[in-house]
């Protein structure tokens, strides 16, 4: 699907896109994921779902690079990968990239949506992270739980990709794209992307 240079990607050229969505845990990645695969016809793949197993069991290191390369392989024709663990993977899927779409809202947007999605994870309203890994009271709401991570994450995140759109940012010639603000940057942007795939 080859979209003009210039546009909502930058893609490898001929007409692949293999996109990396990143930004803090509740920032918006799956449902721009979601989003953006139906739009491009191409595999939306969630890292926590291959990361944790059932009971919040950890899938060893070798292993988890293995799993997301063979993923990347399986795809060479476009994917879509939400999250980055730079812990583990170590630039694995950034460098294999051809975009990087950073969510950067303001944390008083996006910490509600946390807390409401927990509750509702509590109640089994809400699907898990990963299969098997519900939410569990009062794990939650301690320093392992997705919101005290949540809220000690915002500006470990804010901090990383600011030093990489120094390097990566499109402004710049690179490939990482930030969407930050109350939501009109994401929205404008989902509008280049619904023109760009109509016109193809």
């Amino acid at each position: 699907m080859p979209i003009r240079v210039g546009g909502p990607f930058l893609g490898d050229g001929h007409g692949r896109f293999r996109i990396q969505i990143v930004g803090n845990s509740g920032s918006g990645k799956s449902t721009v994921g979601h989003w953006l695969a139906a739009r491009l016809n191409i595999p939306f793949i969630p890292l926590d779902e291959v990361f944790w197993r059932p009971g919040w069991k950890e899938t060893p290191k070798e292993e988890f690079r293995a799993k997301v390369t063979d993923i990347m392989q399986k795809h060479q024709d476009g994917w879509i990968i939400d999250g980055e663990y730079p812990g583990t993977l170590q630039g694995l899927v950034s460098g294999a990239a051809t975009d990087i779409i950073w969510l950067d809202p303001p944390l008083a947007l996006y910490f509600p949506r946390v807390v409401f999605r927990t509750i509702l994870g509590l109640l089994s309203l809400a699907p898990p992270c990963s299969p098997g890994c519900r939410e569990v009271w009062p794990k939650c709401v301690t320093r392992k739980g997705i919101l005290w991570w949540c809220l000690t994450n915002h500006s470990v995140v804010r901090k990383r990709y600011t030093e990489r759109a120094r390097e990566w940012g499109v402004e710049n010639g690179g490939k990482l794209r930030r969407l930050g603000g109350w939501g009109s940057e994401l929205r404008a942007w989902q509008r280049e992307v619904t023109v760009a795939v109509s016109c193809n």
